[in-house]
């Protein structure tokens, strides 16, 4: 309550509503009584006003609050300067420049009291004497004397003259101006018991003091008493430093907002020159760099758009902002980096970036981004590493080494051509064989079913798969494949005799013609089926089979 109080009085004092000020910052102090600052800042409403007592009051207030604090003898010096009491406001500014050296309101301050005590003590010097006549007209004996005699006794009773002799008695350099009125001559007679010739009063008139060394002041002494007083101004209201800031954060947020408008209107370049004010108002808060980072994005100015995304993580982390911002950041520049890419290489920057965002902060769409970032770069690797012509002599090459039984050489030569040219369904199939005589069955089983699915005509993806399946010791898997190549390609003699050689060895499985190694070998190749896992995991069938054993077992105990 008391700073709403504080606020709206230095709201009035800024547009000159010096009374309304004092009205709110007194209902402040009433609140907050304790406030040293509240009253530094009615102390300058008043002076404001001219009335330098109170104004006074509350800076002697202030310093008592708050002694160490330098701007309380700034208001002190006001208030005696407005007074004219210049020694006391020369010593109130001497006392804080103590505490704060280097203020520049209390050095100019300083200045003009001692200024002001110069020129005072100048004119002091340079006045004229007291009128010889004043203090014949001082205090209630004048009216007594006046009274008591009857020659003057009279003219008390005329108002014209009772206000002449007041006008006297106040001022008495006033008399020059009424000594051709006889009656005030007589006055003056009677007064200075000296009796004046009727006539020659209108002659007469009061001597002019003289300055001490001359009849005539100097040059000098006329210049310093043209000279004006030095009249203290107004200083500005005392505000915080976080009513500074927060200050600042508002206006800074009115132009983000109207940026924001502009923006969501499409009017760019407004957009650009409500966050750039909004910056400068307020460094302390980046995302006014990152919202002028997103508009230069989407006008297509990619460089700007990074340096202010640079400009922001470096704020950020002077600021030790949060993570999220400076991520935020990290991952607008990355996209600007995949925006400007043309070749794969350019999106080498823009994936270095968006990790370095997720080490931030682990956000979806950045890390979404950088994996459309990565699959693109890869997809423009290979198109600019497409060339089918290479393609086909390197898959010569390897038929050249699989032919001499280099295979490690010729599994070289086919994964250069599958780099030339990844839809080539041969190089697959004839990289199956490779791995297929080094035993790397695995990975030839997967270069079969790509060739199969890359060209599901091409009979020799079957015969690849098959016999693969065949050395694993998957009969019935390999009896699959090389039915299923057949279907393409009935008279293909590779598929019919692989498709013997499984019958064969199905038939001496069910005829129980294994050796106890093939059979173990069988069992444990069954155990890793997945559906025969799925039946031993099923509760039911366990207790079927389990019953089953027992009978078994009483069936050959009875025998």
């Amino acid at each position: 309550m008391a700073d709403e109080a504080k606020a709206k009085g230095n709201a009035a004092f800024s547009s000159g509503d010096f009374n309304t000020a004092v009205k709110h910052f007194t209902d402040a102090i009433n609140l907050s009584p304790t406030n040293h600052v509240l009253y530094s800042n009615r102390s300058a409403a008043y002076a404001s006003l001219h009335q330098y007592d109170v104004a006074l009051s509350d800076a002697k207030k202030t310093v008592d609050l708050k002694p160490d604090w330098s701007k309380g003898y700034s208001r002190l010096g006001a208030a005696h300067l407005g007074l004219h009491q210049y020694q006391e406001a020369v010593s109130a500014y001497k006392k804080g420049l103590e505490i704060d050296p280097n203020n520049e309101a209390l050095k100019s301050g300083l200045v003009d009291a001692q200024s002001a005590a110069t020129a005072s003590a100048s004119r002091a010097r340079s006045a004229q004497p007291p009128n010889p006549f004043g203090d014949a007209f001082q205090g209630p004996e004048m009216w007594a004397k006046l009274t008591a005699d009857p020659t003057t006794r009279a003219f008390l009773q005329q108002p014209d003259f009772v206000k002449a002799m007041q006008e006297i008695q106040r001022n008495p350099s006033k008399l020059n101006e009424h000594l051709k009125d006889h009656r005030v001559m007589q006055a003056l007679g009677v007064l200075l018991n000296v009796k004046f010739a009727h006539g020659g009063g209108d002659d007469m008139e009061v001597p002019e003091a003289e300055t001490p060394s001359s009849s005539k002041p100097s040059q000098s002494s006329k210049e310093e008493a043209k000279k004006p007083e030095p009249v203290p101004e107004p200083e500005p209201m005392e505000i915080t430093e976080e009513e500074k800031k927060k200050e600042k954060k508002e206006k800074a947020l009115k132009e983000k907002e109207t940026g924001n408008a502009a923006y969501k209107k499409k009017d760019f370049e407004t957009a650009i020159k409500h966050y750039t004010k909004a910056m400068e108002i307020d460094d302390e808060d980046v995302s006014y760099i990152t919202n002028r980072a997103a508009v230069y994005l989407e006008m297509g100015k990619y460089e700007d758009c990074i340096k202010d995304c640079d400009k922001a993580v470096e704020r950020g982390r002077e600021l030790r902002a949060d993570y999220k911002m400076i991520a935020k950041a990290l991952t607008r520049k990355g996209t600007a980096f995949v925006k400007m890419a043309k070749c794969s290489k350019d999106y080498e920057p823009a994936i270095e970036t968006f990790q370095k965002a997720l080490t931030e902060h682990r956000n979806p769409d950045t890390l979404k981004k950088l994996n459309d970032a990565e699959k693109a770069k890869k997809e423009l690797e290979q198109q600019e590493y497409f060339d089918p012509k290479i393609a086909v002599e390197e898959r010569e090459e390897g038929n050249e080494c699989f032919k001499q039984q280099k295979y490690p050489e010729a599994v070289k030569h086919y994964t250069e051509s599958l780099r030339r040219n990844p839809k080539d369904p041969k190089a697959y199939s004839n990289r199956a064989a490779c791995y297929t005589k080094l035993g790397a069955l695995p990975d030839g089983l997967k270069d079969a079913e790509k060739c199969i699915e890359l060209d599901p005509t091409f009979s020799k993806g079957y015969t690849r798969k098959g016999a693969v399946q065949f050395f694993m010791k998957e009969y019935d898997k390999a009896l699959e494949t090389y039915q299923e190549g057949l279907k393409h390609d009935p008279n293909n003699q590779e598929l019919l005799d692989g498709v013997r050689r499984c019958v064969e060895q199905i038939n001496k499985a069910s005829r129980g013609d294994l050796s106890p190694e093939e059979l173990k070998e069988r069992q444990a190749k069954a155990m890793q089926d997945p559906e025969i896992q799925n039946i031993l995991s099923d509760p039911v069938m366990r207790q079927v089979m389990t019953e089953n054993s027992l009978v078994l077992l009483r069936m050959t105990h009875e025998l």
